[in-house]
């Protein structure tokens, strides 16, 4: 039988992961809900775009906000970040994974823009989207139950964060930004970032508090990974199927 497990220890086996009709509709809705939004997970707006194009010189508040706005709308980024502390449940291993999460795409974000790295934006898209998909598997068990291992959550973390930081990368030279202040301008709209994921994590974080209070977390944790993977080979499909078009 099938069983899910975590780092908390606990299992979830078929039987209990049966659920009310409710909770798989619920499902249904944010798969809909993601896909309208998917085209949109890293767009850059019109206005946002105009106004980058149009100033020279630093502008670190506006840039801040632009990274802050980024990384909080980003379905991909959000989506991942569940999916890494879905089964942590310690403040120090939280802030231990998510810090490596910061680490690796600050790190590709910072270097691909300066240095103007270019990667096609539907590729690393669906690698992101990749990445949504093995941190579902990875929560349901199903690399130590296909192939008898278990990849060092670590270091997919970090490298994970990479590709994610490519992917910021490559929508933040669609702004076209002015090489005037570029480097410090590229540091507020990190720090956005960082502030944005914060706030996406404090917002996670406690509707994940209230979720485990009750006795459906553990029942419905098996689907909410479906769910979540889905959402991750929908992305993939959507890039991939933007990339043919070229």
């Amino acid at each position: 039988m099938f069983a899910l497990s975590h780092p908390g220890g606990g299992r979830l086996t078929a039987r209990a992961r049966r659920l009310p009709l409710l909770f798989p509709l619920a499902c249904v809705l944010l798969l809909y809900a993601f896909a309208a939004g998917a085209a949109h997970a890293h767009g850059i707006a019109d206005g946002d775009k105009g106004y980058i194009q149009e100033i020279t010189g630093v502008h670190f508040l506006a840039f801040m906000y632009l990274g802050a706005k980024h990384m909080f709308t980003g379905y991909d980024h959000i989506l991942f970040l569940f999916g890494v502390i879905f089964f942590l449940y310690k403040l120090k291993d939280i802030g231990l994974y998510v810090s490596l999460f910061a680490a690796g795409h600050s790190t590709t974000m910072m270097l691909g823009v300066y240095f103007g790295t270019s990667i096609n934006g539907y590729l690393i898209d669906a690698i992101i989207g990749l990445s949504v998909v093995y941190k579902a598997l990875d929560n349901v068990g199903a690399f130590q139950r296909w192939f008898g291992v278990q990849p060092n959550t670590k270091v997919a973390t970090l490298v994970f964060g990479l590709f994610h930081g490519f992917g910021l990368a490559t929508k933040v030279r669609e702004y076209e930004i002015s090489p005037d202040g570029l480097l410090a301008n590229m540091v507020a709209f990190n720090l956005g970032v960082e502030v944005g994921q914060l706030l996406a994590l404090a917002t996670i974080l406690i509707a994940m508090g209230f979720w485990r209070r009750t006795d459906s977390f553990l029942r419905h944790a098996y689907t909410a990974n479906i769910a979540m993977m889905t959402c991750g080979f929908m992305l993939i499909g959507y890039q991939l199927a933007g990339y043919s078009t070229l």
